[in-house]
């Protein structure tokens, strides 16, 4: 969802809301009484395996669906060092300063293990006009954070000579162990009377923790994130116009116990209501707005009470024309209230491999964005651009810094970098540019699709330094070929050098990754039904080393090498 419509799940979606479907609930009773799909795969990478499966069961107007899914992940290759050569070069001279050597980890990532199970199961009713659901998932996993092994030094020792006895160094390789449970509660009626179209509500309640382990056997904080969310929404048609109005409550309690909680326990809770509407008419003119009230209250165990009053709007319009040209136009201004972290940070965070520092005196960020699209489609591919500026006040980021870390003025804290939550006008411009190419019974025989597309972003401060961890130009490209039952497809990626690095940041190297992949349709050679297929993937062919800029760890951690990834999956 993009523009006005997705005020209606957060003002802060400026560039749009993801809607995950994952079908635990349906709405509309299914065609078949019975059906499954089960998958499997391989990763040379990492040695990891993948398997899950899924069914679904109809009896009259009851509907059972279940879905398990595991994955194994041992640590993954990479071409090279895990450090990169500018942050090698940067140690480098700071070891000869102080006369130390460090052993470098190479050709493996080492602690990104990642084991993850998920069950989940959900019952609906589905009528004629209404529906009604309950779903319950459950996961666990327990994985590895990488680039925060570090080996600790236990200091030398005298012998009974007076001789210094060096005692064997440990190495800590911190781990998550996860586990989360989550009731999903969904049901809708449809009214036509003339104004209400339908009714829709959902209800969701989470229950999450997590153990930071510094070593096998050593626990360390634990992360307890737990709350609930309802929602309701009424789809309307009114003079022309459709969409929904509604309200969106939730209330979520955060704690973190332990030595390096980072974070004390806060309660959240955030009243919304929102209202979009839209209405299109027969010469091709259309309109669409939305509006979004919200109140964030925050009550934090040390700082107390800190609330927030936000309002979003957004409008924007749009002509058809013939011939498949399709021009549009957007303004909108969003409110975000600061986060937990933002606010109440003080101390090490392992998953950023940084020691936040928060303030609870920011104010609410805010952006006023303009964005146009023009894009013809035609009848066997298309074109599109999109461009976008947005002017932020008090755009929240994290920058280097000092603190008063137990009773010391400092840069670094427990051994970690000291980074701060700060405010400061920022000014955003960017866009994408895109296009496809269908081509049938083409070149050797084969059905061909051709896409490509271009994205790019600058963001500035408003004091002329660079936002922190902002992609760089990306061209991405696709070429696949279809005879019958047989697909190959190739994909290239090339993104540019990222030389405009934020404060305390690195530039960033980029990279030209090439993905081949190759499919047959088993359901022509009559095993299972549509979409049973063989599969295999050579992702990152030429074993490029790949940091994304946009990863506070990229130095640390770059993506994973050359993986051969074969599977299957059947469909009955």
């Amino acid at each position: 969802l993009r523009g006005p419509a997705a005020l209606g799940y957060g003002g802060q979606a400026i560039g749009g809301v993801v809607n995950v479907v994952d079908g635990l609930i349906v709405e509309d009773l299914p065609e078949e009484q019975m059906s499954a799909d089960l998958f499997g795969a391989f990763n040379s990478v990492n040695e990891g395996t993948e398997l899950a499966g899924r069914g679904q069961f109809t009896a009259g107007q009851l509907v059972l669906s279940v879905s398990a899914s595991m994955r194994d992940f041992d640590n993954y290759d990479i071409p090279d060092f895990a450090e990169s050569a500018r942050f090698r070069a940067l140690e480098e001279a700071e070891g000869e300063e102080e006369g130390e050597e460090e052993e470098e980890v190479r050709g493996t990532v080492e602690n990104s293990f990642v084991e993850t199970q998920t069950l989940a199961a959900g019952v609906s009713w589905v009528g004629d006009d209404a529906f009604f659901g309950v779903a319950v998932r459950q996961q666990t996993a327990e994985y590895g954070l990488p680039g925060h092994g570090h080996e600790e030094e236990h200091g030398d020792e005298e012998g009974g000579e007076g001789e210094a006895v060096e005692e064997e160094e440990e190495e800590e390789n911190p781990f998550i162990d996860l586990e989360q449970t989550r009731v999903d509660v969904r049901g809708g009626v449809t009214v036509d009377n003339g104004f209400l179209t339908d009714v829709i509500g959902t209800l969701a309640i989470v229950d999450y923790e997590h153990t930071e382990f510094e070593a096998p056997g050593e626990a360390g904080t634990v992360f307890e994130n737990s709350g609930v969310e309802g929602r309701v929404e009424f789809d309307h048609v009114f003079a022309g116009f459709e969409g929904a109005f509604g309200v969106q409550y939730s209330d979520r309690e955060f704690s973190a116990v332990g030595e390096e909680a980072f974070i004390t326990p806060t309660d959240i809770q955030n009243w919304g209501v929102f209202l979009y509407e839209t209405q299109e008419w027969d010469d091709g003119l259309g309109f669409e707005g939305g509006l979004r009230l919200d109140n964030v209250e925050y009550d934090n165990e040390q700082f107390g009470s800190v609330d927030f009053d936000l309002i979003s709007a957004s409008i924007g319009v749009h002509k058809h024309y013939e011939g498949g040209v399709w021009l549009g136009g957007q303004l909108s201004y969003t409110q975000r209230a600061p986060s937990e972290s933002e606010l109440f940070a003080f101390g090490p965070h392992l998953a950023t491999d940084q020691f936040e520092v928060g303030d609870p005196t920011l104010a609410e960020e805010s952006g006023l964005n303009l964005e146009g699209t023009a894009r013809w489609r035609g009848e066997n591919g298309g074109v599109g651009i999109n461009l976008f500026v947005t002017e932020f006040n008090q755009f929240t980021f994290l920058t280097p810094g000092v603190a008063l870390v137990d009773g010391v003025v400092t840069d670094e804290g427990d051994g970690l970098p000291v980074f701060l939550f700060v405010q400061e006008d920022a000014t955003f411009v960017g866009g994408e540019i895109y296009g496809d190419v269908f081509i049938d019974d083409g070149w050797l025989g084969a059905d061909w699709e051709y896409s490509a597309s271009l994205d790019f972003v600058d963001a500035k401060l408003d004091g002329g330094d660079n936002v922190p961890f902002i992609p760089p130009v990306t061209v991405n490209s696709d070429v696949s070929a279809e005879w019958g039952a047989y697909e190959l497809g190739a994909a290239l990626t090339v993104a540019f050098d990222q030389d405009d690095p934020g404060v305390g940041q690195l530039m960033t190297d980029g990279y030209t990754t090439l993905d081949l992949r190759g499919e047959v349709d088993l359901s022509d050679f009559g095993i299972g039904s549509d979409g049973t297929e063989a599969f295999v993937e050579v992702r990152n062919v030429t074993d490029e080393e790949v940091r994304f800029a946009t990863s506070v760890l990229k130095e640390l951690v770059p993506a994973p090498g050359q993986n051969i990834r074969v599977g299957v999956r059947l469909a009955f």
